[in-house]
């Protein structure tokens, strides 16, 4: 009991000391304060996964054609909004690809940036939302460990970044994964449309392989980061690189299971369909040509008779 009365102290003495260190420009700003806001959402994001299908059991799909168009489009314009003001935060700020410092002056430029990566950071509590739609409308199957790994860690983790990291290194990743979410929603808010729209959404896998493109280029800047020694918390360097390879992996298997593992499946059923046409043409075309034998012998085999009978009448006259 003492063992786990030191380990609580010592967890509440680390956290005290890392808030000497936080970000003072955001400590008042919205769900900043402390992780209390951001666990207990995410908490109830958790608690929903159990008990939203239990309730739609047995009751009737939602459809929500019209929220869904409103709420994927509205996460265009958001994600837009994000990639504009961390893209002109950071042509303002001169900011470096390579390795940039955090700057905790109250310079406008560095709180512009600060305040596009909050926003960023509330977006992903935002799109939580996608579980919710997918359980009430019943798709169940939707709702993955990579679904959910991926809104609960992103929202969670992001708590962090703002806390201790907003601006620097961190705006890299924003940027590019918030012009992807563009990308993402413009399609879900399509498909939400209808389909006279879902027919011509052919591009669907290849948001999967910019997202696995996306996380191979966020290992390669982290590692030149380290490389080059970039003035910036090394163990987030680490961390990163190791979160980024649990999502190459999921979204890698997540390809191959929906794209990859069905061709073959695809192509058997083609191909046996393909012969069950040619074998029914070819036993029609076989009967047919029987058919068009017999009938030419029996027109051969009734001429012979016709003409028979034309030389007995022809003997018949002769004698007459």
């Amino acid at each position: 009991m003492e063992i786990v009365t030191h380990l609580i102290n010592d967890t509440i003495e680390f956290y005290k000391w890392t808030l000497t260190i936080a970000d003072k420009r955001v400590e008042k700003w919205p769900l900043m304060d402390n992780p209390l806001p951001t666990l207990a959402i995410s908490t109830s994001y958790l608690l929903f996964l159990w008990l939203g299908p239990k309730y739609m059991k047995n009751r009737e799909a939602f459809q929500l054609r019209r929220t869904l168009v409103v709420y994927n489009f509205g996460m265009v314009f958001l994600n837009f909004f994000i990639f504009k003001e961390l893209f002109m935060a950071a042509r303002a700020a001169r900011y470096s690809y390579i390795c940039q410092s955090v700057d905790y002056s109250d310079d406008p430029n560095e709180v512009r940036m600060a305040g596009a990566l909050w926003w960023y950071f509330v977006s992903k509590g935002i799109e939580y939302l996608d579980t919710v739609f997918f359980i009430l409308r019943k798709k169940f199957n939707q709702v993955t460990f990579l679904h959910v790994y991926h809104h609960c860690s992103m929202f969670t983790l992001w708590w962090i970044g703002i806390k201790w990291v907003a601006g620097g290194q961190s705006f890299f990743g924003a940027h590019m994964n918030a012009l992807i979410h563009v990308l993402m929603y413009l399609y879900y808010g399509l498909a939400s449309c209808g389909p006279k729209i879902q027919k011509y959404l052919w591009w669907k896998k290849y948001l999967t392989i910019i997202q696995m493109i996306q996380f191979h280029i966020t290992i390669g800047h982290t590692a030149l980061s380290l490389y080059v020694n970039c003035d910036f918390p090394h163990w987030m360097h680490y961390s990163l690189i190791c979160y980024a390879i649990t999502f190459i992996v999921l979204f890698g298997n997540f390809y191959y299971q929906t794209y990859r593992r069905q061709q073959p499946a695809r192509r058997d059923a083609s191909s046996s369909s393909k012969a069950a046409k040619a074998l029914s043409n070819g036993n029609l075309n076989g009967f047919n040509k029987a058919a068009n034998g017999a009938t030419l012998m029996g027109s051969k085999e009734e001429k012979p008779q016709e003409n028979s009978g034309r030389r007995k009448r022809k003997g018949r006259a002769k004698r007459d």
